[in-house]
């Protein structure tokens, strides 16, 4: 089957819809995959999880940093921020059943020597290490203790990976590198206050795909999240994020060839400097 991985929705739904039509004529029974961030920022957040919820078996969404922020909002700890578009979803009839079903879906997926996730990988995990610490969290978002988890979540310590770690330091960590992650040192420790491209990486950093001997190198990394790094196609690395909500495109890649479908965005909202996320 052929797939399509889509870049960062971020409420952008008609966007959205415009490329998913142009892939439908190009490709009437494509999987879709979705980097996360189908949330937030843009006008139709309500729309573009309704939509995507929708397609059922056609699609595979990871979680995103937004996303997750939007659970955490519907589970009464986060708060509303300026800028953010999520409180129709919350105000929604249907609330409840789109918060379960969001809180499901997977922090990492690969397939036929592909991994999805939304931001990062570190550079200690393989393949497998990388899917087994995704499972940990997701066990958690999917039990019954998931508030809890999201009470504990947010934070920037630890900023390293050990395996050693454990309990909430060691979920937060993991999410924090599948999440957030856009400069590491070549030990792993992240970085998270850096938001632009990577000409202008903090002394002593680097893009987590840069850094040498990284342990996903025998596998293409798919993801988006970092709208100023923007479409970047290599061997074995494809960024999808190119700034839809931001006045960008909404971009979609194909996997088999790598051909590159686009649509052209408005502009939501005024990128400023580090708030551009």
């Amino acid at each position: 089957m052929t797939s399509y991985a889509l870049g960062d929705i971020q409420g952008c739904q008609p966007q959205m819809q415009e490329l998913l039509e142009m892939i439908e004529r190009e490709s009437p029974y494509a999987k879709l995959l979705f980097a996360g961030d189908l949330v937030n920022r843009g006008p139709n957040s309500l729309d573009a999880l309704r939509q995507v919820k929708n397609l059922e078996e056609k699609a595979v969404t990871v979680l995103g940093n937004h996303d997750l922020h939007l659970l955490a909002v519907a589970a009464g700890i986060g708060q509303i921020k300026p800028g953010d578009s999520i409180q129709p979803i919350l105000d929604a009839p249907d609330r409840d059943e789109l918060i379960d079903w969001l809180r499901h879906r997977p922090m990492a997926y690969t397939d036929d020597d592909y991994l999805l996730v939304h931001a990062g990988v570190l550079p200690q995990w393989d393949l497998n290490k990388t899917m087994e610490l995704a499972h940990e969290v997701e066990m958690v978002l999917r039990g019954s203790d998931w508030k809890a988890f999201l009470k504990e979540m947010y934070g920037n310590v630890p900023n390293q990976w050990d395996d050693g770690l454990t309990g909430t330091a060691r979920l937060r960590c993991i999410v924090n590198g599948l999440t957030r992650l856009r400069f590491c040192k070549a030990d792993g420790e992240m970085e998270f206050a850096s938001k632009m491209g990577t000409s202008e990486a903090p002394a002593g950093y680097m893009p987590w795909f840069d850094v040498p001997d990284r342990k996903t190198k025998d596998v293409t990394l798919v993801f988006g999240h970092w709208s100023t790094l923007g479409l970047l196609l290599r061997d074995n690395l494809i960024a999808l994020d190119t700034g839809c909500v931001w006045g960008g495109q909404l971009t979609a890649v194909r996997l088999d060839d790598r051909a590159v479908f686009q649509v052209a965005c408005p502009g939501f909202l005024e990128p400023i400097g580090a708030e551009r996320t």
